[in-house]
């Protein structure tokens, strides 16, 4: 049965005309009520119009680029090479694409709202980056996206972001469980025994596989995982900083700090250096990532460098058809420790 415009309005409970409002963008519409009336669309598979209708299986010149904060320049660099890849001709009658920055704040329902956005507008690619939220019922509702974007010819890529089985979705994924181990193996191996770690957001995927591939290098060195030396936090300098006073209020004697990234390492070490601390004679630190100011801290920071250029492009590459997708739809990609001026043999 053919669902109407009236129906969407029953199903989000506001008026047709709301409806038309929020589907033709011309008039404005609180933002939850416009939210509702997206999530009424989607659960109904509304389609605007007959012709419309007969086009279900047709992609525009639109591709969409899904970033968790577009300042952060993890995400920055990732989205600028998929976009390099993008541009130039190759859409319909050799006209340009057009790519479209999403940005989600982190927010679940923001990237559930542009993925529905994108489904209307029948992109010709939608490109994920970053961690996906640790949630079963967001997971279950992204997925039902990406297949409904599959389903439709719109390709999807998974860029530094975990597979997504049975989507259709092509997933880059990074080792974020080995670097972050080779990373905590490396302090061990200059004689730190008491690490301090900074970790992510707890509801992200990154943060939990960077703190087990550290956790397992303590552990496979007989050092005991003390809870009360992980603090989380956001991926920012801010976070680090308030992170590690906590650290060394819970624990004086820490000889190194890890931290989820290189933007909260740099926080680390301000706080380190407020306290009176000197890097890396008296606590080493670590981050990850290498984001480009990282080599122009002083100290210069150890990390690990994770392609984010390179892998934005393969990306950009296969969402545009003009590489192969890997073997079986899905590839590792491993960083490379740096090891630089902020790591360093404990004192004593």
């Amino acid at each position: 049965m053919t669902v109407t415009l009236a129906d969407v309005a029953a199903r989000a409970q506001v008026s047709p005309a709301t409806v038309s409002r929020v589907l033709n963008g011309n008039y404005p519409v609180a933002a939850s009520t416009r939210e509702r009336v997206l999530r009424a669309v989607d659960e109904l598979d509304y389609v605007l119009n007959g012709p419309a209708s007969s086009l279900a299986a047709a992609t525009s010149d639109l591709v969409g680029i899904l970033v968790n904060d577009i300042a952060d320049p993890f995400f920055g660099i990732m989205a600028s090479a998929i976009q390099s890849e993008i541009g130039g001709p190759g859409g319909r009658a050799g006209g340009e694409r057009l790519a479209v920055v999403c940005n989600t704040g982190g927010s679940p329902e923001r990237e559930l709202t542009y993925l529905t956005l994108l489904q209307r507008q029948r992109a010709a690619a939608v490109v994920l980056t970053g961690g996906a939220v640790e949630s079963a019922p967001h997971a279950e509702a992204v997925a039902a996206k990406l297949r409904k974007l599959s389903d439709a010819g719109t390709r999807v890529v998974l860029c530094g972001r975990p597979p997504a089985p049975d989507t259709g979705a092509i997933a880059l994924a990074f080792d974020n469980r080995g670097g972050a181990r080779e990373l905590t193996e490396h302090l061990v191996g200059l004689g730190h025994r008491r690490l301090g770690y900074i970790a992510g957001p707890q509801e992200r995927t990154t943060t939990r596989h960077r703190l087990e591939g550290h956790r397992a290098a303590l552990e496979a060195h007989g050092i005991p995982v003390d809870d009360r030396l992980t603090v989380h936090g956001r991926y920012d300098r801010q976070s680090g900083y308030e992170a590690t006073l906590e650290l060394l209020r819970r624990d004086s004697s820490l000889t190194a700090v890890v931290a989820a990234n290189d933007s909260v390492a740099l926080g680390a070490c301000a706080a380190l250096r407020d306290s009176g601390l000197r890097i890396p004679d008296d606590v080493s630190v670590a981050g990850f990532d290498d984001l480009p100011f990282g080599i122009d801290a002083a100290p210069s920071l150890t990390t690990v460098r994770l392609p984010l250029s390179e892998a934005g492009a393969r990306a950009g590459r296969i969402a545009m058809g003009r590489e192969e997708p890997p073997p079986g739809g899905m590839a590792t990609i491993r960083g490379e420790l740096m090891v630089r001026g902020s790591s360093g043999v404990p004192r004593g």
